[in-house]
């Protein structure tokens, strides 16, 4: 019998590797504007600077989450640390020449960091019995607040160390974790590799109703948090005029409210059907959404705003997972969470670019995109609503 103590360890352990590479990950967001002035940059070419890394992170979690199902999250999160330091180190470089070229080219291979979430979710699952699947899954997304820490403290490393320093330490920190998790980490006792071919799996979590209709909810609610984490520096900049270390530590609350909010989502999924849960993440989403069309005034009321829109995603990212936790087939978690998350990051790369194309300069709006988001929202809602059974399903398939 698996002590507390034990699952406990690799638990948080498994979210602090989550943290250090969603901060890799989030390296160019928080900079994006101190970019955009020294190259300079237009507001599209600023928001597909921000948003390349979504996208790479994003589609590399198909893949990711298919190898976790065979080789454990052991493996996957020390190789994916490893892998992403060499990708932080050249933006860096590149950032210090003033490439906006090599920026894009070195920003892509830095999406390698924002797979790691499609391992934590099946080592979280495997660890935890199904009744407490909602709470584990709910901690390990905590390791969002990676993003918070990279929009708060990146912008005052550069200042404080320089531009390459900065880098170099969390190239460090990538290492020291990866060196954490082969001496610490294992993974349960319960994990059984699946060693079907990797396409062969995809394929069938593909047919599987419950991956996309996750995958449709996730990119809603994982998409809003993610798109808002990386781009809210520029929104907050443009609209309110803060320099890039108060824009950042505004986006850091942004970011952190989220965070702490989805262990809530998810351990409330464990004792209220999920559906409640993501119908109520839905709802605060869109009215949100539309009050910050009306440019609420700084300080409190644009915080007031933004908090309770990171709130609402959030809760809604917690909910979703324990729901797919709760319906995806115990030996393809993986997979089905490789594909799930792999619409959440792309649920985040759209809406940098959409905010961008349609940022009104002369009215300095974002009216357009936040009511595409909000739109978006109520047709999740309606889908939700309307289509999806609060009930689990009728065929059983997790049988521990």
């Amino acid at each position: 019998m698996v002590s507390n103590s034990t699952r406990t360890l690799n638990l948080a352990l498994a979210t602090w590797v989550s943290a250090i590479n969603f901060w890799a990950w989030n390296m160019i967001g928080p900079l994006s504007t101190t970019y955009a002035e020294a190259l300079p940059l237009s507001a599209s070419q600023a928001s597909m600077l921000v948003a390349t890394p979504i996208l790479v992170g994003s589609l590399g979690r198909i893949v990711v989450g298919a190898l976790t199902d065979r080789y454990g999250g052991r493996v996957m999160f020390i190789a994916i640390s490893l892998a992403s330091i060499l990708p932080v180190l050249a933006v860096g470089f590149a950032a210090e020449m003033d490439s906006y070229a090599l920026l894009l080219l070195f920003g892509f291979f830095l999406g390698i960091a924002g797979t790691i979430f499609a391992v934590g979710i099946p080592f979280a699952n495997s660890w935890y019995e199904a009744s407490r699947r909602g709470f584990a899954t709910g901690v390990f997304g905590m390791g969002m607040v990676g993003t918070a820490l990279s929009a708060f403290f990146t912008p005052r490393f550069v200042r404080w160390f320089g531009l390459i320093p900065t880098h170099v330490i969390i190239a460090v920190a990538l290492a020291v974790t990866a060196v954490a998790c082969i001496l610490v980490m294992r993974n349960s006792p319960s994990f059984v590799p699946n060693t079907d071919p990797v396409l062969p799996k995809l394929k069938a979590a593909a047919k599987l109703r419950v991956t996309w209709e996750m995958s449709f909810l996730y990119a809603v609610v994982f998409g809003g948090f993610v798109a808002f984490s990386n781009y809210l520096p520029t929104y907050i900049k443009n609209i309110y005029g803060f320099s890039a270390v108060d824009a950042g530590a505004r986006t850091a609350a942004f970011a952190l409210a989220a965070v702490l909010a989805r262990p809530v989502g998810g351990a409330l999924s464990d004792r209220i059907p999920p559906k409640t849960v993501v119908l109520t993440s839905l709802a605060g989403t869109a009215v949100m959404a539309v009050v910050a069309t009306f440019k609420p005034p700084a300080d409190v009321w644009s915080a007031v705003t933004f908090i309770l829109l990171a709130l609402f995603l959030g809760i809604g990212t917690g909910g979703v997972f324990a729901w797919v936790a709760r319906r995806s087939p115990a030996a393809s978690v993986g997979s089905v969470t490789g594909i799930v998350a792999a619409a959440g990051g792309l649920g985040g790369y759209f809406p940098p670019l959409i905010m961008g194309a349609t940022y009104d300069e002369a009215a300095n709006n974002y009216t357009v995109g936040l009511l595409l988001l909000a739109l978006t929202a109520l047709a999740a809602l309606a889908y939700t609503a309307l289509k999806l059974s609060a009930r689990e399903p009728e065929r059983v398939y997790d049988k521990t």
